[in-house]
């Protein structure tokens, strides 16, 4: 029979699981500011280095903000700070083989083609002002491979918020990032800026025209015609 050893847990992980009870609890709120060490040491009847250690396990979480000579706060949590949390990570599976990378582009680009239904939907006229601004605004960085592909990224992020979704949008943000140095590598001799701003213009049109199907058929063809062009949508 195996036995079931019991593991005698470290002082600072008790604590971090106690900050995390007051967060999930509400008792600790975004914006607020932490008790300071010597209340939480008296709290928990722990010493200085086990709170300290806890401390910093939530600011390397993204869950609060550790400043010089202040204290401690607690930062707003939402679908951004999750993914920014997990860029590093995701960047190390993307390099760690060349399939990944092909399957972060097939997930792109189901995504996009939800994406852009929704956005025929529920444009505005605003919306539709901004997306023709950005194409612009895109047009203007011709020959500056870096800032074309930073404007790019602008153009599909406006239409993820078109959707209302904040997740939606910070999904969008966070894939558009992870594929941000790949772009910036193969644009520089693709040679199809023209198109993509041609391609970008046609989606916008479509959007103009609540045509979900339209949007959905110009979005798949932007996409493909890129994998086919440098590899890459």
């Amino acid at each position: 029979m195996t036995a079931d050893k019991i593991i005698r847990r470290k002082l600072s992980d008790q604590v971090l699981d106690r900050l995390r009870q007051m967060l999930a609890a509400g008792e600790l709120k975004p914006g607020d500011t932490l008790p300071s060490e010597r209340a939480l040491m008296e709290r928990f009847g722990v010493g200085r280095p086990a709170v300290r250690e806890a401390l910093q396990s939530l600011h390397n979480s993204g869950l609060i903000t550790i400043s010089h000579g202040e204290r401690s706060r607690v930062n707003r949590i939402d679908a951004t700070t999750v993914l920014t949390q997990s860029d590093d990570l995701a960047r190390m599976v993307l390099s760690s083989a060349p399939d990944n990378l092909n399957h972060l582009r097939e997930a792109r680009r189901m995504f996009e083609l939800g994406m852009v239904r929704q956005a025929a939907e529920r444009a505005t006229d605003k919306d539709v002002s901004d997306l023709r601004a950005l194409v612009e605004a895109q047009r203007a960085q011709l020959g500056q491979p870096e800032d074309f592909i930073a404007a790019d990224m602008a153009f599909h992020i406006r239409l993820a918020a078109i959707t209302g979704n904040p997740i939606i949008e910070s999904v969008s943000r966070a894939m558009l990032g992870w594929l941000f140095e790949y772009h910036t590598t193969l644009l520089h001799w693709s040679g199809n800026e023209d198109i993509t701003l041609a391609e970008h213009a046609r989606i916008v049109d479509r959007i103009a025209a609540h045509d979900g199907d339209g949007a959905v058929t110009e979005m798949a063809r932007h996409m493909d015609r890129s994998a086919e062009a440098f590899g890459q949508a």
